[in-house]
């Protein structure tokens, strides 16, 4: 048994979780020296050297260590697979884990949520906010900031891959485009990343370690919080778990869960909030019956293909044994070479329709095959298929209509909730999959890639019938790591935040994390996490939000 140390010590917010929200918030709020700040985070610091080399998830990821290492339910339209869904467990959250790319999605994925009645979230809202976080090389312009401390820099390898895949997509007859962050998004280019002189420019470097002198912020690691603790109808403080103790302390402002889109509503619900007779039969007490905790959960479902090289690829170089060390070592010591940078550089947004009015599929491609560095979340891959001589893309449906939801497993905190995507329960969903895989391979075979490749290995090329690529992507198709959207902001009082991030039916708690966003960004979902968070700070201190600019 825990023995329970009550916490004499106040503070004025406390956050829970110092994931890519988190650490936003601790910085922004402790800037003051007279509030008074906890960062609570589950897992360790982020000392492991290979978090910091751009390349180095690939080891990092599957030690529990610094990886929650979650697993879907089984997935009725994914063959009945379980998919795992790493999450950050560590300072930085799943920024430390992730592949770094700077995507901020659609214009109209802001103004929809505007549309939603959910005043201030426009793009012309948020948009100020993109750029007070942002510290992109290229400089600032109406579209990005200069001089914000999450570091934006271009693509680190120069590689004929890359060019070729570029030009194959004007071979294809779509645009080429050099910066998906600024008036378009559609079309062919390279990523921007947050990799700062070769380092992996996670929240925490950027935001966490600058605050950390600050003698007003306090950072616990290895922190398990438990549930907020309430007094009447007002969240006064949480209860964590650390080491052989449990811990009470008191908030005397806010309590600010940043635990991510699976922490979050399952420590909502651990403190009573959420669907009244699920929480009964688990044993808690009912604090609000909120039936939309755990639901609305959306994520990008991608699908890969793969192809031999003529050419020497980057995972050649990674995966080789004496090449790879090589390259660690020119990553760590040098900041150069192909550990240095992410191998995932080529880019693009297309719409699989013309009558769409913006792109519903996103590329991800690679000068080399990912899955020769990291095996373990992608299932029935043969040694052929994750050979490191050749190169990959996979592509994404950026808006599904598929909701799933998050539940627990128990009262247990321990205990990892019960993740259900429901991936491909629309078949809507299963339609722009397979539109999506075929302009993939429309690309891919086109004759700047097919000049240097002597074919595609994965899938096997005789997979052409539609009921063919429905089956591949059924038994192949993983997610992207973009989950959103269990703590849904909302203008109806059936949404689990307001405008302002304030769960609603309890005062002085607000969720600020991805799983606030009402519905899923075209695009990954690290820099709008980032954005929520520089615009819950000013919500939270009470400041005015900037002028919307006009971005058209």
């Amino acid at each position: 048994m825990r023995h329970v140390v009550r916490t004499t010590t106040s503070f004025d917010y406390i956050i829970v979780g110092a994931g890519s929200a988190g650490c936003v918030l601790a910085h922004r709020l402790s800037a003051d020296p007279n509030i008074r700040v906890l960062l609570l985070e589950a897992g360790p610091r982020d000392a492991h050297p290979l978090i910091h080399i751009p390349v180095g998830n690939g080891r990092v990821i599957p030690n529990p260590k610094y990886n929650w290492q979650f697993e879907t339910e089984p997935q009725e339209n994914l063959a009945g697979r379980r998919i795992p869904w790493p999450r950050g467990k560590t300072l930085g959250g799943s920024s430390s884990l992730n592949g770094m790319i700077y995507i901020r999605g659609h214009a109209r994925d802001y103004d929809l949520w505007r549309q939603f009645g959910l005043a201030g979230w426009s793009y012309a809202d948020v948009l100020p906010y993109f750029k007070r976080a942002e510290g992109n090389v290229r400089g600032g312009d109406a579209f990005h900031g200069a001089d914000g401390p999450l570091t934006v820099s271009d693509a680190a390898h120069d590689h004929s891959l890359f060019d070729a895949f570029v030009a194959a997509g004007s071979e294809a007859g779509y645009p080429t485009n050099n910066d998906f962050n600024g008036p378009e998004q559609e079309g062919f280019g390279r990523y921007q990343f947050n990799i700062r002189n070769a380092r992996r420019w996670s929240a925490a470097a950027a935001y966490l370690r600058p605050a950390l002198s600050r003698p007003n912020l306090t950072v616990e690691t290895g922190a398990l919080t438990q549930r907020v603790v309430f007094e009447g109808g007002r969240a006064v403080g949480v209860r964590y778990a650390q080491g052989r103790h449990e811990h009470l302390v008191r908030a005397d402002r806010e309590v600010l869960l940043s635990g991510g889109v699976v922490s979050s509503p399952q420590l909502l619900m651990l403190s009573g909030i959420g669907r009244a007779d699920e929480l009964r039969a688990h044993g808690i007490d009912v604090h609000v019956d909120q039936r939309d905790v755990g639901g609305n959960l959306q994520d990008h479902l991608c699908v890969h293909t793969v192809h031999t090289s003529k050419v020497r690829t980057l995972t050649d170089d990674l995966t080789r044994t004496e090449r790879g060390a090589v390259s660690m070592v020119r990553a760590a010591l040098l900041r150069s070479g192909p550990a240095a940078g992410f191998p995932l550089e080529g880019g693009a947004f297309l719409r699989t329709s013309e009558s769409l009015e913006m792109p519903d599929v996103q590329f991800h491609f690679s000068a080399g095959n990912l899955l020769s560095l990291i095996r373990r979340p992608f299932a029935n891959h043969t040694p052929d298929h994750t050979r490191p001589d050749a190169f990959m893309c996979h592509v994404c449906q950026l808006r599904p209509e598929s909701r799933g939801e998050i539940r627990l497993r128990s009262a247990d905190p321990r205990e990892a909730p019960i993740i259900e995507p429901n991936y491909l329960s629309e078949a809507r969903d299963r339609e722009t999959m397979r539109d999506g895989f075929k302009a993939m391979r429309e690309v891919m075979h086109q004759p700047a890639l097919a000049a240097l490749s002597d074919g595609e290995i994965w899938p096997d090329p005789n997979v052409r019938s539609d009921a063919e690529i429905d089956t591949f992507i059924r038994n192949t198709g993983g997610t992207v790591y973009h989950p959103v959207g269990t703590c849904r902001m909302g203008s109806d009082e059936t949404a689990v935040v307001d405008e302002t991030l304030q769960v609603r039916g309890v005062d002085g708690l607000r969720v600020v994390d991805a799983s606030v966003m009402p519905s899923l960004v075209g695009g990954n979902t690290h820099a709008p996490t980032v954005m929520i968070a520089e615009k819950a700070a000013d919500m939270i201190l009470g400041r005015p939000a900037p002028k919307p600019e006009n971005y058209a």
